[in-house]
Formats: structure tokens, C-alpha cells, sequence
């Protein structure tokens, strides 16, 4: 691959746990994962364009993978789900990130120029478009905590790369629907259920504002806003806490705390006054049982801002697939249906036909 990620997981002083390889063998299989959705019952299928295949080098174009995701688009709305297609999923092309990827005054129009020769060539058969990914996760990870690429720690260097994400938002929004076709255009977002402790109320101020609100307040004249949230954040005046004693911890080394979905989904909302669609919630656990009842309290509480008139368009779980988690390798297992390593087989959980049924009666039977 010719991304910034392939050579960051396979850097032997890095922090990945292990390389993604073949990872689930999407690129090949994915007829068979759209089956497997439309059967199960759901409506609606989110991927991502891999930039560095369309654009394998700064300014040639592949028609053949532009060709791949066309097909893919199509596959959908064969099987009656609506293809929720997302631009950049934290990967970078490899030419870029060695001319300073997010830092290079040149990578906004880069990234609209890619927006721009992709939507060309599929954009009337996109459903929706997600523009970015996590922007503010890939600034964190790569700049914040130094995980992702590139892997540095420069605070300063964090907040020009969130400046250049919401340049990069804006001219994406502007490419993208200048193209063919007639779809919703939101930016996605990490967002977590930031709690202040006594003495925590600037910390927790300081760290929303520059992971969160930076990017809500770019999403002006946006059709949604996209909402990704997994468990909350407890602040005190050292800034921000490990799991509460007490509380059960997912995979990720997240509380299991499902009810943050519905304070971000609120407060989402209300910062943007935009319609808002959750494009990810879910749980990284071997216990499928768990996972109903994660998503099950999940759910409620996007019932519950339904019924107080937030307006929320839709929920997409994470994930269809157990798949590559990044840093942390195939440890963490979020997804409906588990994948055999070795030959790639789809092993739907009972979680699959249990959310399946729900997206496919529209309703939530709660215990």
C-alpha cells in the first residue's frame, strides 16, 4: 500500500502491535459483504475511498480503482443499501506524507483535487459523502500522542494539522458538490462524554475545545454532522483520568459507557443546529451478548433525543467486520461478524441478526 500507514505499522521501533497484511480482503470480497449486510437487514453500507490507490502518486489517477469504487456504489444500490462513502478514513497517501502530509501548505488542495477527480467519476451514485473521517483523532494520535502517523508529540504541530482539516472540510464540501449526483455532505467526529471532576471544569474546557469544537464550528452550511462516540472522558485539574474503579472496561481500554452516545449526540446538535447521523458506536468485546446490550443502552438513548426533537437521520454501527484496529492490530473485536485470519471467512455473531432485525423493523424492543 501506498499510504503513510503501511510504513508506519511495519517500522520495527514503532507502537503498532502488528501489520494490518491483507487485513479482512474487503477490496476483493466486498460483493460477499453486501450480501451479507443486505440479508441481515440493513440499509445502508459505509466504506472509504483509499486516497494512495486513486492517487498513487501526486497527480496520477487510476481509473481502475476509481472503477472499483463505482462498482462498489453500484453493488449497493443493486441490494437496496445506500452507499455512505467517506473520503479519508486516516490514511495518507505516501507522496504527501513525505512532503509533510497534513503540515504541507499544499495538502488542502491536494485532498479537494482527489475530492474533486473522485466525485467526477462516481458521484451520482454516492448516497451520502463523508468528507473526513476523525480529523481531530488523526491530529491527536499522530501529533498529540505520537500512535499515528507520523508519531510525534508537538502540541503546536496538533493544532495547525486541526487548522488544516477544517481547510481541507471546507474545500471538500465545495468540490464535492459541484460533482455529479445530489448526496448529503457532513464531516465525521470523535466525540466523547467529557465529565469534569471538581477542579476540572478548565481542563475539560481546554481539551473539547481543541479536539471537538474547532471542527463543529467549520461545519457550517453542512447537511450533518457525523457523530462517533464509544464511552466519555473524566477530567479533573491534571487533565484526564483513567476508567473510574468500579466500571467495567472494554478492549480499547474504554469504560463501558454506553449512554455517552446520547450527551454527544445532544451537544453535537445543539453546537451545529445540523441534522445528525451517528456513523459510529459499538464495542471491542468477545462477548456478543455484551455487545447487544451496549448497543441496546446505545440506542435508547438516541430514542430518548428523538423523542425531545434532536434530529438525528440515522445510527451505523462499528463494526460489520472484526477488523484492523490500528496500533492495537485485530486485538479489539467490534465487529457483527467475525472473519477466519487464515481464509477469510464471514462468521455473522448473533449480534448481526439481533441489529439486523431492528434496522429492518425500525423499532427497539427494550428490556
Amino acid at each position: 500500500m501506498q499510504n503513510d500507514w503501511w510504513a508506519f505499522e511495519h517500522d520495527p521501533a514503532g507502537p503498532c502491535a502488528e501489520p494490518s497484511g491483507d487485513a479482512c480482503d474487503s477490496w476483493h470480497r466486498w460483493p460477499e459483504d453486501l450480501d451479507l449486510l443486505s440479508s441481515l437487514g440493513f440499509g445502508l453500507y459505509r466504506f472509504s475511498i483509499e486516497w494512495s490507490r486513486v492517487e498513487p502518486e501526486d497527480g496520477e489517477f487510476s481509473t481502475a480503482a476509481l472503477e472499483h469504487y463505482r462498482a462498489m456504489c453500484a453493488g449497493c444500490h443493486e441490494r437496496g443499501l445506500v452507499p455512505m462513502v467517506t473520503f479519508h478514513h486516516f490514511t495518507t497517501p505516501r507522496w504527501l506524507a513525505a512532503r509533510g502530509g497534513w503540515e504541507s501548505p499544499h495538502a488542502p488542495e491536494r485532498f479537494a483535487r482527489f475530492c474533486e477527480r473522485a466525485v467526477a467519476h462516481l458521484g451520482d451514485l454516492v448516497g451520502y459523502a463523508c468528507t473526513l473521517n476523525e480529523p481531530n483523532i488523526v491530529a491527536l494520535m499522530g501529533y498529540g500522542y505520537g500512535i499515528f502517523p507520523p508519531g510525534v508529540r508537538d502540541e503546536r504541530r496538533r493544532r495547525a494539522v486541526n487548522d488544516a482539516f477544517c481547510r481541507a472540510h471546507r474545500r471538500a464540501v465545495d468540490v464535492l458538490r459541484s460533482g455529479p449526483g445530489d448526496f448529503p455532505v457532513g464531516l465525521t467526529l470523535s466525540m466523547n462524554d467529557y465529565r469534569a471532576l471538581p477542579g476540572g471544569e478548565k481542563q475539560l474546557e481546554d481539551l473539547r475545545h481543541h479536539s471537538e469544537d474547532v471542527f463543529l464550528e467549520v461545519t457550517t452550511g453542512d447537511d450533518y454532522i457525523g457523530v462517533q462516540t464509544y464511552s466519555r472522558v473524566r477530567v479533573d485539574a491534571s487533565g484526564m483520568l483513567g476508567p473510574e474503579p468500579g466500571v467495567a472496561v472494554t478492549q480499547m481500554g474504554y469504560e463501558y459507557w454506553p449512554q455517552a452516545l446520547e450527551t454527544t449526540v445532544r451537544r453535537a446538535a445543539a453546537m451545529t443546529g445540523l441534522p445528525v447521523i451517528v456513523t459510529e458506536n459499538g464495542i471491542g468485546t468477545d462477548d456478543d451478548e455484551q455487545r447487544r446490550s451496549f448497543v441496546t443502552e446505545a440506542l435508547a438513548g438516541v430514542g430518548r433525543c428523538l423523542d425531545d426533537g434532536v434530529d438525528v437521520r440515522g445510527y451505523v454501527y462499528w463494526s460489520l467486520l472484526d477488523n484492523f484496529e490500528w496500533v492495537l492490530g485485530y486485538g479489539p473485536r467490534f465487529g457483527l461478524v467475525e472473519v477466519d485470519r487464515q481464509t477469510f471467512a464471514r462468521l455473522p455473531k448473533p449480534s448481526a441478526s439481533w441489529l439486523g432485525s431492528v434496522a429492518r423493523q425500525g423499532a427497539l424492543e427494550l428490556p
